[in-house]
């Protein structure tokens, strides 16, 4: 939806009718994920893509129609229905589209969505997709961190409440996925879909220390999809040039930045800090931050055995209290048997996952049950 916003906004705003194509689900090897948006314009243009290519013929025509006819549509494409190779989807995936029509009176609230989009606050929009009442489907909630949610509800107070806890969670995550429900939010129900689509600021990564393996632990969590910045006291080491996969590289003394974004509002439950100084003068000092912030997924410091009982004493001599210092992930890392700063980056990237997820971090072939948490 990003991607399309301004287009969608403008004609929102212009008092024109919008088809929006959204794919709500995916199985298989679907070319795009779910949250992908195609648009049929006003004047019957095509903005975005749902698939990259292979259905965009079909659901721009389903468009028209919606267009047309007003009634939202939740349709699938796949190599399971006999029209696959009519409409482009040989990948072998699967693509559910829910296709709408957008305007000021079907959602009025989309306006203050874009305005919480572009001001980097959290937001997400549950949207009923399928229900077996057939006038409740394309109801939808606004759901923000704090307070109720906004818009006209989904058919009772329990589906509200239901899909409210739900869409918060996936909120906080950053995740955008279909959820399922009874007709009246009954979480072991089925029957009522819903779309939540989410929009959060892209969780930070940062990582102290202008070093080698900072620049590989910055390469690593750009691909992961965070926000990198680098940031250390020495200039000369502290170049945009050293850190081409940073999204910002600062000079400062660790604690005081960090610090100041604290104050800023800037660090939340999501934001990963790696401390790879192992040098008293700095990491103390910012370890003593750190470990005091309210919120924050996850807090690792580099050094040998040696180093990391050095730094417990002095954060105690500090005041930190002992359920602060637990907070510390250290030395950093899962023991993958890393050397490289490239192995290590790896090594730091997998203990940030295994924490976020519940993961234990051992070999799958050597456990039990499911993959996934």
């Amino acid at each position: 939806m990003r991607d399309v916003l301004d287009r969608l906004l403008a004609w929102w705003d212009a008092g024109e009718s919008v088809a929006v194509g959204t794919v709500v689900a995916t199985f298989e090897s679907a070319p795009r994920p779910p949250g992908a948006v195609m648009l049929v314009g006003p004047g019957l243009e095509a903005v975005g893509s749902v698939s990259g290519g292979c259905v965009e013929g079909a659901v721009y025509q389903l468009g028209e129609e919606v267009l047309e006819s007003g009634e939202p549509v939740l349709q699938r494409y796949g190599v399971s229905d006999e029209s696959a190779f009519a409409v482009g989807l040989t990948c072998g995936g699967i693509l559910d589209v829910f296709v709408e029509k957008v305007d000021r009176d079907s959602f009025p609230e989309l306006a203050e969505i874009a305005a919480d989009i572009a001001a980097g606050q959290p937001v997400a929009v549950a949207t009923v997709v399928a229900h077996p009442d057939p006038s409740l489907i394309g109801r939808r909630l606004v759901v923000r961190p704090e307070g109720r949610p906004t818009a006209g509800g989904l058919g009772s107070e329990r589906a509200d409440d239901a899909v409210l806890d739900d869409a918060r969670g996936l909120l906080a995550n950053g995740r955008t996925e279909t959820l399922e429900y009874g007709p009246d939010g009954q979480r072991r129900g089925e029957g009522m879909r819903v779309f939540v689509s989410s929009y959060a600021p892209v969780p930070r990564l940062l990582v102290f220390g202008a070093i080698d393996f900072a620049a590989a632990v910055a390469r690593l969590g750009s691909f992961l999809g965070y926000r990198v910045t680098v940031c250390d006291a020495r200039g000369v080491f502290a170049t945009a040039s050293r850190f081409p996969s940073a999204d910002e590289v600062i000079v400062d003394w660790p604690h005081r930045y960090l610090a100041g974004e604290s104050a800023a509002g800037r660090i939340d439950d999501r934001t990963v800090i790696c401390v790879l100084t192992h040098d008293p003068k700095f990491d103390v000092p910012l370890l003593e931050v750190a470990l005091r912030l309210p919120q924050v997924a996850y807090i690792g410091a580099m050094g040998s055995r040696r180093t990391h009982d050095d730094r417990l004493k002095r954060l105690r001599e500090a005041g930190l209290t002992e359920a602060e210092v637990a907070r510390l992930a250290s030395p950093i890392g899962l023991d993958l048997g890393a050397r490289t700063p490239e192995e290590t980056a790896v090594s730091i990237a997998a203990e940030i996952i295994a924490q976020r997820w519940g993961g234990a971090g051992q070999r799958l072939s050597g456990a039990a049950g499911p993959i996934h948490h």
